[in-house]
């Protein structure tokens, strides 16, 4: 029997990059049948792997200084002949391995395309595929155990975002809570916290808005529970995060809210995906705190009336 093609995939170190690149990983499977993927990635974004399809291996890859988890890395993967080095990242080290082919990121690509165009790209493929994340049983049973049996509906709120430039004000947040609260068409919905450890004070006003309606799933799970639990909620809102990419890569409404950054190039993928943006124009830009509530708010309205079933809205 032939030995399986192997494969390393150098993927991003944040959690939305590794999300939107995981559209990789599908026309790996078809390019390469029955290939054995050994994956190196941001160590949050790792949990995401362990469940994929073709994955045998994932390479959590902390940076250090001087770049060091480079060297870290080649002296795990040096070892192997790889069929193929696939790398997002466009480092020098798929140039040092023993490979057959090398498929390297280049930023010239950046023509404007969404990062997920881009990837299926890079990869030679004939059609954009989706981003996918597996969840597996472990992940499904923490977020069950932290949603508890209410089967109530539930939408899901990322408060939090890796830059400053991203957030929409903490206060705003708050006041989309007590926005949702009083509109009609939330009556009895549950409001869902999600986040990392590190976002428990970006969480803490919107917990403290949603009162005995919200669900704390902050810093409690690792990022594969989360999209476990993100996937139950109905729909979702977030700033321009990995959180974001994730609760559309799981199939939930997704709007994404948009400050100065490129919302084009990474809006949340899908035909499910939503964006509020502070310059809504391609091309143009402006800070996130042009944005206001009452903006955001009809945003997450207009999700709702879009993916929920009319029979759910409330009787004038």
């Amino acid at each position: 029997m032939a030995e399986r093609p192997q494969v390393l995939f150098i993927n991003g170190d944040r959690i939305g990059d590794c999300v939107m690149m995981s559209a990789a990983l599908p026309i790996l499977r078809r390019q390469f049948p029955g290939c054995a993927i050994t994956m190196a990635c941001g160590p949050h974004a790792a949990p995401l792997f362990r469940a994929a399809p073709g994955v045998e291996r994932v390479i959590p890859l902390p940076k250090k200084k001087g770049g060091m988890h480079w060297l870290d890395l080649y002296r795990q993967v040096a070892g192997t002949h790889w069929d193929l080095v696939v790398d997002i990242r466009g480092s020098s080290i798929a140039w040092l391995l023993r490979a057959r082919e090398r498929r390297v990121y280049n930023r010239a690509w950046e023509t404007g395309q969404h990062k997920v165009e881009m990837v299926s790209r890079m990869m030679g493929a004939d059609h954009t595929a989706d981003p996918e994340i597996v969840i597996d049983a472990a992940a499904q049973a923490r977020a069950d155990q932290i949603i508890g049996a209410d089967t109530r509906p539930i939408i899901a709120l990322a408060p939090i975002a890796s830059l400053p430039i991203r957030s929409w004000p903490l206060d705003r947040w708050a006041g989309l809570v007590e926005g949702l609260k009083a509109e009609p068409r939330f009556d009895g919905w549950r409001i869902m916290m999600v986040g990392g450890p590190g976002d428990r004070d970006a969480a803490a006003p919107s917990l403290a808005a949603a009162g005995d309606r919200g669900i704390d799933c902050v810093g409690q799970s690792d990022i594969l529970a989360s999209a476990a639990a993100i996937r139950r909620a109905a729909l979702f809102v977030g700033n321009d995060s990995g959180l974001m990419h994730v609760s559309a890569a799981v199939g939930t409404p997704t709007l994404g809210v948009f400050g100065p950054s490129e919302w084009w190039h990474k809006a949340p993928w899908g035909e499910r995906g939503r964006i509020v943006a502070a310059a809504p124009e391609r091309g143009t830009f402006a800070p996130i705190e042009v944005l206001g509530v009452d903006q955001v708010l009809a945003a997450t309205l207009a999700l709702h009336d879009a993916f929920i079933p009319a029979r759910q809205h409330p009787v004038p």
